[in-house]
């Protein structure tokens, strides 16, 4: 494999974060040209003088000097704003950026990554939930590769090596089911962000691990399944799988079905769309069979859980619906974490949202754009009734 420039959009997060510790172990395979934080200026420093990327940039412009003057003798670039943040993809030495941002805000440096010709890791599935029409024909156009990271896509991804001429009959997304598998909504009418941010299987950020336990990131996940494996939401199924060892399924036309399987580590899928078509030898820890005896299946509950029927709902509708779907549940999970809601009001708001919002059934970016205001607004407005 030929040393890559990476670039990682949102690297104190989660994703981002252990991006680092995979480059970090293959300092001749990879060049870290670019690092990028929304709010965290002080790990952003950290990250910076330890890590030595060419570039940095902190989206909050108002924390430009002080990062600037924290890395001025360090000899890294220090740009500031939401336009440096896509304009840094666009650097010559970066080959693959690993877009790690959280929500919409992942859609704007993604495109203009792909107008440069630049491969995408793609640990921002709200990009494809958004805008999945307009981002995979724009890769297409440009021969772009979009390697997945979310682990159940790494999954169906992994599963294809080999297989890309062969028709998928079916794939089969698999959830740990989050805090509350089992639950009835009497149960989740006074459920706490505590209880809802323990997760019993990942290590994740906050938004993320909501949206877990709400079955929100199931919904998103299938959104995304369609646009990267073009498919019918006919051929995507859920099931539940607490365990979290099968990572997903694909499923042929002659009935054989292949799973990926393993540890849930983050890395893993993480280092296989940095290092693709190559595997490279790690020390994660190992799978054990006689650990998990025991690999159990079961449906989700989606009349409790309502958010991952409106994930379907909005493929059938098409056009912006998943659009507005998107910037309806990013307010309601924020309004959750600050106690101005319930849980059960999230999908309940996330349903009134998407069905509110003007329908455009052919969008262009602008009216992504446009339709991801109107639903915040929209949301904002249903929370405060």
């Amino acid at each position: 494999m030929q040393k890559k420039g990476i670039a990682i959009l949102g690297s104190t997060g989660s994703i981002g974060t252990q991006a680092l510790e995979v480059i970090e172990v293959y300092p001749e395979k990879f060049n870290l040209e670019v690092i990028t934080a929304n709010y965290n200026a002080d790990l952003l420093i950290k990250q910076a003088i330890k890590h030595k990327p060419n570039m940095v940039v902190i989206a909050d412009e108002a924390q430009y000097q002080k990062v600037n003057d924290a890395l001025w003798d360090h000899d890294i670039k220090v740009f500031a704003g939401a336009d440096a943040l896509a304009q840094v993809c666009e650097t010559q030495e970066v080959d693959t950026v690993l877009t790690a941002l959280v929500g919409y805000a992942g859609l704007k440096p993604t495109l203009t990554a792909i107008r440069a010709g630049k491969n995408i890791a793609l640990a921002n599935k709200e990009t494809l939930v958004v805008a999945g029409e307009i981002v995979t024909k724009e890769a297409a156009e440009r021969g772009v590769n979009i390697y997945p990271v979310d682990s159940e896509h790494s999954a169906i991804f992994q599963c294809l090596v080999g297989e890309f001429h062969n028709p998928i009959e079916k794939i089969y997304l698999t959830a740990s089911g989050g805090p509350f598998r089992g639950w009835k909504r009497e149960q989740l009418i006074d459920v706490k962000k505590e209880q809802a941010l323990k997760h019993p299987n990942w290590e994740m950020g906050a938004k993320i691990t909501i949206d877990s336990a709400s079955l929100m990131n199931k919904g998103l996940e299938v959104i995304e399944a369609k646009w990267l494996f073009n498919l019918r939401p006919d051929q995507i199924d859920v099931i539940v799988h607490p365990q979290s060892i099968v990572h997903s399924i694909v499923q042929f036309e002659d009935g054989s079905m292949k799973a990926q399987m393993g540890l849930p580590d983050m890395k893993l899928p993480i280092q296989f769309a940095l290092t693709y078509p190559d595997r490279f030898k790690t020390d994660f820890p190992r799978f054990n069979f006689m650990d998990y005896p025991n690999l159990t299946f079961e449906q989700p509950d989606r009349e409790t859980f309502n958010n991952l029927n409106l994930a379907f709902q909005a493929m059938e509708m098409g056009g912006n619906a998943a659009c507005a779907l998107n910037a309806a549940n990013e307010i309601t999970v924020a309004s959750f974490l600050k106690d101005e809601i319930s849980f059960l009001d999230i999908a309940r708001i996330n349903e009134k949202t998407m069905l509110e919002t003007t329908a455009v059934k052919v969008p262009t970016y602008e009216d992504y754009v446009a339709s991801d205001a109107e639903a915040r607004r929209l949301a904002l407005e249903f929370i405060q009734k």
